[in-house]
């Protein structure tokens, strides 16, 4: 199907949610009858798997807006310590978010630099968390692209890189970098245009996590759809315009609900056979798997709209022209040069089975760098987890938070 910046795809979205919006209000008082404790019913296997049946119906489709980080606390030290958020900085396309301790325990400074891709910051709510008891944690929470009117303008990859400039200089002169998957580039980017221009705020460190450094390198099926198809068929199937219901109304966008569509065909069966499980476990009251199932899609389902320059500036320059590793990137018309780069150390970790970015294309970044010497730069292959597990989960908080947190304190002294 061609979707032309005047396709009403966007507006028959909205249609198909007001439509459906009596079919999850139906769900949801089913669900609600069948466990009534003064219902019979919903004592017998029968209530349990019609009540079942109408939470699965209601959260397919239920419309998940963003969730909140909801960090109100982390351990030291076998202590429990109160965290407060705050806005640091605030414009048009994101905040500054700092996950503040009480009684402002001083640590090492890391910015976290999220991904603009579809989902909303807060999908790295377990990367903060586990990150909190050892760094002073900031992260960039970007604005859903409907959300900003018109007259705030474009929003290109060169306004990315000039953000994490921004808040980096905000933060420094001790900060440490941290970009999980896409912001990989553009942190690069900027440590190298910090360190070339003797910023005194370069920062001290940069940790970049299974990111397209060099998308050429074991190129998954997310970088062999980029490379085979032209610009003009991303500007004609994948760009819309936010219908009016929105405050950035007319805003050339991707929608948050395509790239939401494309992920989760790449594991259509896993997902299907994820709601049959969820299906099970609440029929045979297995809480606390229904609970772990709901707390990730909650989460997953949960998207956002990216301006369509910043979008289409990605696809072209990092995922068919290969501009950085081909040492022709350019930022606000100078070349962009990661052998600049002799302050800010460099680790770089990738996750054994990741199907977003293939192994090597982050560890890309090593050879990039050569002003480095072996001493400021780390790689670390995590065997065992994709793409998500090297940002998060069990084997993130057991295996690689601490080499990150060891490489850190090192550069910190």
């Amino acid at each position: 199907m061609m979707i032309r910046e005047n396709s009403p795809l966007y507006h028959l979205h909205e249609m198909h949610y007001a439509a459906i919006s009596p079919l999850n209000f139906l769900a949801n008082a089913s669900k609600a009858f069948h466990r009534h404790p003064l219902v019979p019913i919903a004592y017998t296997g029968f209530g349990r798997s019609i009540a079942a049946a109408a939470e699965v119906i209601e959260r397919v489709t239920h419309r998940y807006g963003k969730p909140d980080f909801g960090i109100l606390h982390t351990a030291m030290d076998g202590k429990q310590v109160t965290i407060y958020e705050e806005t640091v900085m605030e414009k048009p396309f994101c905040r500054l978010v700092h996950f503040e301790k009480y009684g402002k325990i001083k640590q090492p400074k890391l910015l976290l630099v999220a991904p603009m891709s579809g989902h909303h910051s807060t999908l790295l709510r377990g990367t903060v968390e586990a990150l909190l008891p050892f760094l002073d944690v900031y992260i960039t929470d970007w604005i859903d692209a409907r959300n900003v009117p018109m007259y705030e303008g474009e929003f290109r990859l060169e306004d990315y890189i000039a953000y994490v400039i921004e808040f980096t200089r905000k933060l420094g002169p001790d900060v440490h970098l941290m970009a999980v998957c896409q912001p990989s580039v553009p942190v690069l980017v900027a440590a190298a245009v910090m360190n070339a221009g003797k910023d005194q705020n370069a920062p001290r460190s940069m940790t970049l996590i299974g990111g397209p450094v060099d998308a050429r390198v074991n190129p998954t099926k997310v970088n062999q759809l980029s490379m085979e198809k032209p610009m003009s068929w991303f500007e004609s199937n994948v760009v819309t315009r936010v219908p009016f219901n929105y405050p950035g109304f007319m805003r050339r966008v991707y929608p948050g609900f395509l790239q939401l569509t494309g992920f989760m065909m790449m594991n259509l069966d896993r997902h299907l056979d994820a709601h049959a499980d969820l299906f099970k476990h609440l029929v045979a009251g297995d809480g606390e798997s229904a609970r772990a199932h709901k707390k990730f899609y909650d989460e997953y389902l949960s998207v956002c709209d990216l301006p369509a320059e910043f979008y289409l500036d990605c696809i072209d320059q990092v995922f068919q022209r290969f501009l950085l590793p081909e040492g022709k990137f350019v930022y606000k018309g100078k070349p962009v040069k990661p052998e600049a780069i002799t302050k800010t150390a460099l680790l770089t970790l990738e996750g054994e089975m990741d199907d977003i970015s293939g192994v090597g294309q982050t560890e890309a970044a090593q050879k990039l760098c050569s002003g480095l010497p072996a001493s400021m730069k780390k790689h670390h292959l995590q065997k065992g987890v994709g793409h998500y597990g090297i940002f998060n989960g069990r084997k993130f908080r057991e295996h690689v938070v601490p080499i990150i947190v060891e490489f850190i304190g090192k550069m910190d002294k």
